[in-house]
Parts: structure tokens; sequence; C-alpha cells
């Protein structure tokens, strides 16, 4: 992410922007992207953060909470207070860490297993609307743009670590 402090002020008209709308439009497309997957999740009674939570440890798991931390976005410190919910739920299980028997390793329990075909149909179902509203140039140019936005930042290396290996190749010149 760029450090304000140090960058170059430009105008924003230049970009088809008004003073200050930037910020406003990312944080409105969060919003709406949110509540488009809390409709969604609602009949199952998980939240945004938990649902994030059950798909990362469907992918990664056993992993442990420090793991964990480093693949989510929903939360900046650690998730424990997320988990400890999921555990009280019974969705996730604390157990011993298969490679490091001093660690203790987060997994999915059979009825967090049993989850997870639903919760993939929402991820799909909410990726999808994105996809139906954007031609796929504007859509390449969005993730590019949003991808150097976050470049060197907490959230950039998240989104690096979790997602990286499954971007396709691009361009030269693309990023």
């Amino acid at each position: 992410m760029t450090d304000t402090a140090t960058s170059t002020t430009t105008d924003p008209r230049a970009s088809g922007l008004a003073p200050f709308e930037l910020r406003y439009l990312v944080l409105a497309a969060q919003r709406e992207g949110n509540r488009a997957l809390s409709r969604q999740l609602a009949p199952l009674g998980l939240t945004s953060s938990q649902f994030e939570i059950v798909l990362v440890l469907d992918s990664y798991g056993p992993i442990t909470l420090k793991e964990l931390g480093g693949l989510i976005v929903c939360e900046t410190g650690s998730p424990s207070r997320i988990v400890d919910t999921l555990v009280r739920r019974g969705f996730v299980e604390r157990a011993t860490h298969p490679t490091d028997r001093r660690a203790v390793a987060l997994q999915l329990t059979a009825a967090g297993k049993a989850l997870v075909p639903q919760l993939r149909e929402i991820d799909r179902a909410v990726d999808d609307g994105a996809h139906t509203q954007l031609d796929p140039d504007d859509l390449a140019g969005l993730a590019r743009a949003l991808r150097h936005y976050l470049a060197g930042s907490e959230y950039g290396a998240v989104l690096d670590r979790r997602f990286g290996a499954d971007r396709p190749t691009l361009q030269d010149g693309d990023s």
C-alpha cells in the first residue's frame, strides 16, 4: 500500500473520481459484498468471519492458530475468539498438531466438514455475482489495481499466501 506521507498527489478528477471518493468506493463495495454474503449465511447462523475460517481450515487444516491468522482477512489480531465460538458450536476442534506434538492444531470436525459444500456454493454464488456485473477486462483491471494498492501491506501478504498459487499467469506488463 502506498504511504500517503511519501506519495505525490495527483488530481483525482484525472481518474474520473471526485476528491476523496476512492476510499468510499472501496468501503461501499466491501460492505455490499459483506451484505450479500451475510444474507446467504443467515440461514446457517454463521458470520462472515466464521465462514472464512471454516473455509480456510478446510483448505489448509490442520493448522495452528498462528498459521490460521496468517491466512485470513476477517480478523486483524488473533482469531482465537472466533475459533472459540466455532469450537463451542462443534464445527472446529483443537488437537495435537500432526508434525509438532507440542503445538495445538485446529481442524474441522465432522459437522464442520459437512458445512463446507454449502459454504463453497455460497462463496461461488457471491463471487459469480461480481463476474456477472463486470466484464472480464474490468474485473481483471480491478483485481490488478487492488493488488497493486495492497502490495507491501499485511493484507496483501495474507492474500498472496492464500490465493497466490491459484492465480493465473499474467501477461508481461500485468501485475
